[in-house]
């Protein structure tokens, strides 16, 4: 058998170059100075006998072997990784490492019982907790920064990530509570309180926004918010009204007693939230943390919610569970 001489180092190093375009970005992700990620690649080059990048042009760029080269090793990192993954955990607590990015929506109570739960079914595993918008969570899957995402499904599929549909999460009005306007008011802006936002960066606005345009309502953009508790708070304060979901304005309870939630006036339409995950991501790993998840929200936010809000039993609820015991 003919062995390689290659070092895995180099090849990691070699595609975080590919990937960031810059000695400097990839030396940042690697924790490693410049000079050693020059050193790696060098050494790569060397072996090989090829220049893998034009190194006269910035941003480096790669020549026609480099390209050829980064096609193979990307499939064989993936094969790598994906079979360390499976080797080292082969159940649940045997499990080291797990890297979790979820969408704030779950921080306050859902996020902490996520982590206790883990923590006790594997005792020996390092967890790493991200709380990020579902467009970053999205790109730090496709990077394999993580292992697993809780994000809000975004208008095109993701061919590259394993979806497990977990929530669907129904659009709601949310007014101060002394308004008096009905919410069919405000929407057609003959009410006069502004429409309060969610950032149209965040998948929340932009479905927000699609939707109003397809009811042809046309709002002025005058507050635009990434924070959900700012946003709760100004409508709390009587500065708007806004269209959220249960699971947003559950996670602002400090300002129930200051706001009303009502159905929204126009057809109706939700945010679908879903676990990603990638191939390289272990299934009983993947149904440990669904499993934990369905329980949680359904305990906390669906069962409260729609004994307060009956109206909303047919509008908020678990997706069915793809992920079964075999």
């Amino acid at each position: 058998m003919k062995k390689t001489r290659l070092s895995l180092k180099w090849l990691e190093i070699f595609l975080l170059i590919t990937r960031h375009g810059s000695l400097q970005a990839a030396s940042e992700e690697a924790g490693l100075s410049i000079s050693t990620v020059s050193h790696h690649l060098r050494s790569l080059e060397d072996e090989l006998g090829v220049n893998l990048f034009d190194h006269k042009r910035r941003p480096i760029r790669l020549t026609a072997e480099g390209s050829i080269f980064q096609r193979n090793i990307s499939e064989a990192m993936r094969l790598i990784h994906k079979a360390e993954s499976e080797v080292t955990t082969a159940n649940v607590a045997q499990t080291r490492n797990l890297k979790l990015a979820l969408i704030e929506d779950f921080d306050s109570e859902i996020t902490p019982e996520l982590a206790r739960s883990l923590i006790d079914s594997m005792p020996n595993c390092r967890f790493q907790h991200l709380t990020r918008p579902s467009h970053d969570i999205l790109e730090l899957l496709k990077n394999n920064d993580i292992d697993i995402g809780v994000a809000t499904r975004p208008q095109f599929e993701q061919p590259d990530l394993i979806e497990t549909p977990l929530l669907r999460d129904p659009f709601v009005m949310i007014l101060p509570v002394n308004c008096g306007h009905p919410p069919e008011q405000l929407l057609d802006k003959t009410g006069p309180l502004p429409l309060l936002r969610y950032n149209q960066n965040q998948i929340i606005g932009t479905q927000i926004e699609t939707q109003l345009r397809r009811l042809r309502v046309s709002h002025p953009v005058q507050f635009e918010f990434d924070s959900n508790q700012t946003l709760m708070n100004m409508v709390a304060e009587g500065h708007g009204w806004a269209i959220t979901t249960p699971t947003n304005f559950m996670r602002a309870r400090r300002f129930h007693r200051q706001i009303k939630l009502v159905p929204f006036p126009g057809k109706e339409f939700a945010r679908f939230v879903s676990i990603f995950s990638t191939e390289l991501c272990p299934p009983h790993i993947l149904m440990a943390v669904n499993q934990t998840l369905r329980n949680l929200i359904q305990s906390h936010s669906i069962t409260p919610m729609t004994e307060k809000f009956p109206w909303l039993r047919d509008q908020f609820n678990l997706m069915p569970d793809g992920l079964t015991e075999s």
